[in-house]
């Protein structure tokens, strides 16, 4: 089991090419069943051409590969450029 303010200090890791996309600022949860349907992230990762600061990337959950100890791993096909802050 693991708290929510936890789980929001994990890296978020694109497993197809290796680049950190951020780190999670909320979730999308199913209040009928209680279960997280996305992991929303903001902040320091920003999509050149795709995302602007003041919006969000959406990964559902059936993207997340693995949950470490440090860093969550999810598999996202994005054919854009990060940018670092």
């Amino acid at each position: 089991m693991m708290n929510i303010s936890h789980f929001q200090t994990k890296d978020v890791v694109n497993v197809s090419d290796g680049r950190k996309l951020g780190n999670i600022d909320d979730f999308d949860i199913n209040v009928t069943n209680g279960k997280i349907q996305a992991i929303i992230l903001g902040g320091s990762g920003k999509l050149f051409g795709f995302l602007n600061k003041n919006e969000e990337i959406v990964i559902p959950w059936n993207n997340i590969v693995k949950v470490g100890e440090d860093v969550v791993l999810v598999r996202m096909n994005l054919d854009v450029e990060l940018i670092d802050d």
